[in-house]
Formats: structure tokens, sequence, C-alpha cells
């Protein structure tokens, strides 16, 4: 579906070009499978994840001389929007393959980049971010899982859950406490890199959840997994700073495209359904009392796509822009569920047929509300940034530590 004029940026011929290369992608691969994926939810989706990762598309923001695409943050959110209009469980699976790669470019060394890097823009090896637990969710510095020290090894111990791509993943980058936290507060966290095949690493049966069918979100345990000094990312006590960074600069613009893509889903289907249904003499298009409700969820949409293409846009030219990145995620996935609401009034019992898809639709987006922070973890970061407190601007002070960002200029 076209969407209005924006004043978001303008897309480079070669980000159009993308975005087409995209759509035609999700008409030939990915919409023939999503009625196998929501009719064997217990299944995992590997195919796509070979597909995409032939297109090159893991490896959107790796800089080209790591093998990758180089495009940057506009493009991989275009992409995600994209693909999310047609599936948001393929949207999942790709947006979830961006946090560990974060995590290696701005913190790990230049061996771990040089070595893993290349294979995830080249598709042959898929990464995953493992930082929740059940028991401290958002709250990072609540974990459990630890990492101790043997010899010249970590032995790490505990479980992860909701782990992104958990059955698909070549390689977790796993976050663990390394020393008690009334010891060592902010900087009690490590990371490490632990491949899916280890000794004593286990990921457990997929379970479908509620939406994003076909999606692999499930849970590792670790049971005295041996690791080497070499797989930890960054220095000892960098876990904090690493997750959080991730979560800002990948996390929150890769829910707020997968969010978008739904809600333009949904804003599309309800208005072809307006026109198409007959009622009193005419169709429900012809009656006012919908097209205030169609207008409200329009320009929920429009106004969604332009905070999320302004934020990534900033991030590509190395701006300070993380209350951007925060709101978009806060507001992309509020507008994307008012909207589903509304449009689920409007279907009436249509919206309640399996076979239709805005039930769909509507399971999907309620997905995109706890990855990356929950709503109220959004607007905790957003009382901040207006009460002056102060805080780390990760997309400030990691633009120069990596090639994927633009010289900095002045707004």
């Amino acid at each position: 579906m076209p969407m209005p004029p924006s004043t978001s940026p303008p897309l480079t011929s070669a980000q159009t070009q993308l975005r087409q290369l995209v759509a035609d992608f999700t008409t030939a691969e990915v919409d023939p499978r999503v009625r196998r994926m929501e009719a064997h939810p217990d299944r995992v989706e590997r195919d796509l994840a070979v597909l995409m990762g032939a297109q090159g598309w893991f490896g959107v923001t790796i800089p080209t001389e790591l093998g990758g695409m180089g495009a940057g943050h506009l493009a991989k959110t275009l992409m995600l929007h994209q693909v999310a209009q047609s599936s948001a469980a393929t949207a999942a699976l790709l947006q979830a393959s961006q946090l560990p790669v974060s995590m290696i470019m701005h913190f790990g060394s230049e061996r771990q980049k040089r070595q893993l890097l290349p294979p995830v823009a080249a598709g042959e090896q898929l990464l995953s971010i493992a930082v929740t637990e059940k028991d401290s969710g958002g709250h990072v510095l609540g974990m459990q899982t630890t990492a101790r020290r043997d010899g010249r090894d970590w032995i790490i111990e505990g479980s992860k859950r909701y782990i992104g791509n958990s059955h698909l993943a070549h390689l977790h980058c796993v976050i663990a406490r390394t020393a008690p936290a009334d010891q060592a507060g902010s900087r009690a966290l490590s990371a490490f890199l632990i491949e899916h095949d280890r000794p004593g690493l286990t990921v457990k049966r997929h379970r479908p959840a509620l939406g994003l069918h076909g999606f692999s979100f499930g849970r590792l345990t670790f049971n005295n997994v041996r690791v080497p000094a070499r797989n930890m990312i960054g220095e000892e006590g960098d876990g904090k700073d690493i997750a959080y960074s991730s979560s800002i600069l990948y996390g929150r613009p890769n829910l707020a495209a997968v969010s978008l893509g739904v809600h333009q889903a949904i804003v599309h289907l309800t208005a072809a359904y307006l026109r198409s249904t007959p009622r009193y003499g005419a169709t429900l298009a012809d009656l006012d009392v919908l097209h205030d409700r169609l207008g409200r969820m329009r320009g929920r949409l429009t106004a969604a796509r332009d905070l999320a293409y302004e934020a990534v846009h900033r991030l590509d030219h190395g701006l300070a822009c993380d209350e951007r990145l925060i709101n978009s995620k806060y507001l992309s996935h509020q507008w994307a569920v008012q909207s589903g609401q509304d449009a689920m009034d409007m279907h009436g019992a249509r919206a309640l047929e399996m076979s239709y898809p805005l039930q769909r639709y509507w399971r999907d987006v309620q997905c995109t509300y706890a990855p990356a922070g929950t709503g109220e973890v959004q607007r905790k970061r957003l009382a901040a940034y207006a009460l002056g407190k102060r805080t780390t601007e990760w997309s400030r002070k990691l633009a120069p530590k990596t090639s994927l960002f633009r010289a900095p200029r002045t707004p």
C-alpha cells in the first residue's frame, strides 16, 4: 500500500531499489509460506533464514570491508518494515540477528570482527543475543546466570529465556554475571560468545507463543559450559554497556520497524474491507463514522513511519538520537495496537476468522511490546530526558568506534 508524502529523510536510489528487492522477495518467498507457518506453530521456520542469508541481509549494517552491505540503519528499517507487512515472524527472524552484530561491531576485538562478521554477512552463520531471564525480565542487573573463572577459561551456569533465533543460531552472545552486584554494581556483568554445540549448552524444545508463529524465541540452559577467555566480548565488566547499547541502537529501531510493518498491513486490510463490504445500499467506506476511525489509523501510521525513519537517519549520520529511538519503539507499538483494535472493531465478526489475516496481525503486534524494553521502560527513559538527568548517549558515544557510521555533523 503506498504511503503518503513523508517528512522523513528522502530515500536514495539505492534504498528505493533495496525496498523493491525486498518487496519482490516477500511476494515470491514469504507470502507462500505464511499459511504453513500459521498451520504449524510448533515448527521453527528455517527455510526463510537460509533464503534471507543468501541475500546478504543479515549483514545489512556490517561494513563492506567485512563482507557486509554497509547500508546502514535506515536501509535495515526499510527491510524490516517491508518484510513485516507480509510476515512479522519473518521480520522478527531478521531483526533478532542484528543485536549480536551490534555487540561484536561495537565491543568485539579486531580478531572477533574479522573472524565472525564475514560469515554472518554471507548468511553462513546466524547469531542470537541471550540476555533475558525468567525472573529478571528487563532488569538486566538482576540476572542470575553466572560466569566464573577456571584457569584460562570461564564456566557458565544458568538459563536464558525468550531468546530470538534460539533454535537457528550457530553462535549465542550471552550476558552473564562475573561479580556479585553488591561488589561490582554496573560492572558486574560480562559478555561471552558461546557456540551452539558447546558441551553443557541445551536449547529447550520450541514452544509456540501467541503470535510470530514460525519464529523461534526459546530457552537456553547452561550446565557447566566451558568457554575460553578469548570468547569474551569486550572487557570484563562491559556486559551492562554491551546489553544496553545493543538494545537502544538496534533493538528499539528494529522493533519499531516490525510494528510499523504490521501497522501498515492492518490499515491496508481495513481500507480494502471497507471498500468491498456492502452496507445500506452503499459500502462501509461510505459511512462517516468509519471515516473517523480509519483516518485516525492512517494518521498514527504516518506519524510512526516518519518518527522511525528520522531516528535511524540520524543514527546513520552519527548524531545523538537515543531519545528518538526509544520514543519510536514505544509509540510504534502503541499506535499499531490502537489501530489493530480499531480494525478489529470495524471488521466485526469477520475479524475473528482464523483464515482471515487480521487476527494474525493482532496477535503478532502484541509480541513487539516486551522485547528491548516494555512501554514502562521506555517511558522511564523518556522521563529521565524530561527531567534533565544525565544518561549515556550511545548513538553519540559509539559513532566513532565503527565504520558503519558516517562522520558526525551538526544537526
